[in-house]
């Protein structure tokens, strides 16, 4: 499993808080890093027994989902190339004049729009279903749009004196629009995506190069919201 090496005594929901340790506050990474896990923690908090149709599909696809972000920060700690999708955020994680919900931003521009639809594609593949809009499995998808709806206010509060203060002055209220569009419009389209993926599993070509312009597509979208502001 890709990242796995990264993961602290066996439970991949602790590594984020292994890469925080060793990385600056200035750090682009650790930008993204900070949202990431105040996300992962609400979102654990947010979701009961009861809340899921199918839960072992939501519980596997939060763990392929993360690893493809943890197998980013390998690649980057290891001098490997790094995803095209990844390499603006890792690229100029020390860039001056950034503000820090940039970065937040273009990690989770990576993370949702490229990482989302090969984990759920990986997911589907083990657990035999198909990408279907009416199955549980979207249903459950649907579920965590809500929950990430609910907790969003909750996580800006809580960066207030961090990510959220540190944007306004160079977005205003752009950060609001920011926010919304990276929970909901993302993440429903990684699944059309992740449809899109499935249907031309069979044709090699074909799906290598439909990974090479997501990567490019999505990539070049980081390049822009990592742009100097001040």
């Amino acid at each position: 499993m890709p990242g796995r090496d990264l993961t602290v005594d066996g439970d991949p929901a602790r590594v984020p808080e292994a890469i925080a340790a060793p990385l600056q506050p200035s750090d682009g990474v650790a930008r993204f890093n900070e949202l990431y896990l105040a996300v992962t923690r609400a979102v654990v908090v947010e979701t009961g027994a009861d809340t899921f149709e199918d839960p072992g599909f939501i519980s596997r696809l939060d763990v392929v989902f993360a690893d493809l972000y943890f197998a980013a920060v390998a690649d980057s700690l290891a001098g490997r190339t790094i995803p095209r999708a990844w390499a603006p955020l890792f690229e100029t994680r020390h860039g001056k004049g950034i503000a820090p919900l940039q970065f937040a931003i273009a990690g989770m521009n990576a993370h949702i729009n490229h990482d989302l639809a090969l984990a759920l594609v990986a997911t589907s593949r083990q657990f035999g279903f198909d990408l279907d809009r009416a199955s549980p499995q979207h249903r459950d998808y649907v579920v965590v749009d809500g929950i990430l709806e609910r907790v969003q206010d909750e996580i800006k509060e809580r960066f207030t004196t961090g990510i959220v203060a540190a944007a306004d002055k160079a977005f205003g209220r752009q950060d609001d629009v920011l926010v919304n569009w990276s929970v909901g419009h993302a993440r429903d389209n990684a699944w059309t995506q992740a449809q899109t993926l499935a249907a031309i599993d069979g044709v090699p070509f074909l799906r290598k190069q439909f990974l090479l312009a997501l990567g490019r597509s999505v990539g070049f979208t980081g390049r822009g919201l990592l742009v100097r502001t001040g």
